[in-house]
């Protein structure tokens, strides 16, 4: 490997193109992987004070059946509840549902609410809410992302006022979990079957808190709702979210005290943060990914050979290192990492270059190729994975040139109809999720159109028991066959980054990256004074 001492990340992107191909790894950047909290100190939970946290996007979508990022998700869970929710391990507790039992067949769920349950303005809320809410998300005409998120339901009824029976098309055992999907939020059935634009705009729900104000480009209020089904908490009198589109700006807030806790450190800056007096860094392992999609239905990548040579040229810590900053870990060309369960622990690719050619030759390059690899501006790292990509394998035969733009134009242009594109995903709650959201011959983006008949029967048999053992085999034979055969490269997994201030308690940075859970965080009494 050739080593550039003292070029940082962005020297090297400003320079890369005068790089010959016989610089293929031409970086060498220090780990800055050092161990690091995942949640703030614990303790006897304090009551009162308000907690500031800053996002670093606006929050244009308050209608929590149609939120679509993190600071959405965040607000959306500070206003709403779900009849399940996520924990810190990414198994389903009760939120709204105090319990739940499914048929032997895992074809019929019966979910039982909690007593007493009420909106935020005080009105009942009862399983006719939960029935229609479920009913809009699922209705095409609505468009939430949650159509497609929560399971192959196929019916849901109200058996009394406490009693939600869900059917579903095929034996599913994770639906416990899927229903805590950030979108499946409970709202009134009059909103529900109505129309529900009136949530642009106020707020609904039973969640820890309700809205005070909401300047989606500036700042969003809640206080305590009075009526939530815990009396114990929230612990906060209220949240302010805050909005930092700058995130050197964001993070000198927190490093000054203006704010309490950042939502989404930039790898960039987590250094500065880690140095701060009063600040807590906070990182945690996720399944967050980029990836370098294969249209398999189109030439070269119709032939398997080919993205096996290229997944030959791939330096797979190296990759960690220049486009994480060494914040996370190396991927082995499947979506599930040792964050989730039922991780597959093969043996980590490495580079082979005489491979990678020899592939090239007997799939009848044996000059090489020539492609175009499109990334989109947003996140910045999709840039710097395709020219750290570009570099990599220019000595197993690839040419490629890196085409960069701006993130819109992507999402019409090139989004799951392109042939040679980096993309960039959430961890999602279930290997399951995951692997139908973007792998199988029905996934909703099924950008590589693999459509692999043997690794869609896996993960068929595997969504359709609830036998630990087999769920085990069965994804372990999925992740395999990803594995060997190539439809895209995932070379790169990155933690999640936060940080706070020394006088929050009680926060745990949740791999999911959607789920906060701000209802179990309070203030010590070292925290600024604010009221609501």
């Amino acid at each position: 490997m050739c080593a550039m001492k003292g070029l940082n990340r962005r020297q090297f992107i400003a320079s890369s193109t005068a790089l010959t191909g016989a610089a293929v790894l031409p970086w060498s950047f220090p780990s800055r992987a050092a161990q690091v909290a995942s949640a703030t100190p614990g303790g006897t939970p304090r009551k009162g004070g308000v907690l500031r946290i800053s996002v670093d996007q606006a929050v244009n979508v308050l209608n929590p059946h149609q939120v679509r990022v993190n600071p959405e998700y965040l607000v959306a869970e500070l206003l709403y509840s779900g009849l399940t929710r996520l924990t810190q391990a990414m198994k389903a507790e009760a939120d709204l549902a105090q319990s739940w039992q499914a048929s032997a067949d895992l074809r019929q769920w019966t979910f039982i609410l909690r007593p007493d349950l009420k909106f935020s303005d005080g009105s009942a809320l009862t399983s006719t809410d939960v029935v229609a809410s479920l009913l809009a998300l699922l209705d095409p005409k609505n468009a939430s992302p949650a159509q497609h998120n929560i399971g192959p339901v196929k019916a849901v009824s109200a058996k009394d006022d406490r009693t939600v029976l869900i059917e579903t098309d095929t034996p599913y055992a994770d639906l416990p979990v899927m229903l805590a999907y950030p979108d499946a939020k409970i709202i009134p059935a009059s909103i529900a079957q109505g129309e529900t634009d009136q949530l642009n705009k106020t707020s609904l729900g039973a969640g820890p808190f309700q809205l005070v104000s909401y300047d989606p480009e500036r700042k969003i209020v809640v206080k305590r709702n009075p009526h939530y089904y815990d009396p114990a908490r929230p612990y906060l009198d209220g949240v302010e979210v805050v909005v930092y589109p700058d995130g050197i700006a964001e993070s000198s807030a927190l490093i000054s005290g203006d704010t309490d806790l950042l939502l989404n450190a930039q790898s960039s800056e987590f250094a500065r943060l880690s140095k701060s007096s009063g600040v807590l860094p906070l990182r945690v392992a996720s399944g967050l990914f980029l990836n370098v999609n294969m249209g398999c239905d189109q030439k070269p990548f119709n032939d398997a050979r080919v993205r096996q040579a290229l997944a030959l040229c791939v330096d797979r810590q190296a990759s960690v290192d220049f486009v994480a900053d060494g914040l996370g870990s190396p991927g082995n060309d499947t979506p599930v990492n040792a964050a989730y369960p039922y991780y597959a622990d093969l043996a980590l690719k490495s580079v082979d270059y005489g491979k990678a050619k020899a592939l090239l030759a007997e799939a009848g390059y044996p000059n090489g190729l020539d492609l175009t690899l499109i990334a989109s501006d947003k996140p910045a790292t999709r840039t710097q994975l395709a020219i750290a990509l570009r570099e990599m394998a220019r000595q197993g035969g690839f040419r490629i040139k890196v085409q960069t733009m701006a993130h819109s134009t992507y999402l019409d242009q090139v989004w799951k109809k392109g042939n040679f594109y980096v993309g960039f995903y959430n961890m999602q709650p279930t290997p399951d999720a995951v692997f139908s959201l973007l792998y199988t011959s029905t996934a909703a983006w099924n950008e590589t159109r693999w459509n692999n008949a043997e690794f869609d029967s896996a993960i068929k048999a595997a969504r359709e028991t609830s036998d630990d053992a087999q769920r085990t085999a069965l994804y372990a034979k999925a992740q395999q066959l990803m594995h060997d055969d190539v439809p895209s490269i995932i070379p790169t997994f990155f933690d999640l980054l936060a940080a706070s201030r020394d006088h929050v308690a009680g926060y745990h940075l949740h791999p999911r990256g959607a789920v906060f859970r701000l209802d179990h965080v309070w203030l010590t009494d070292k925290a600024p004074v604010r009221t609501v």
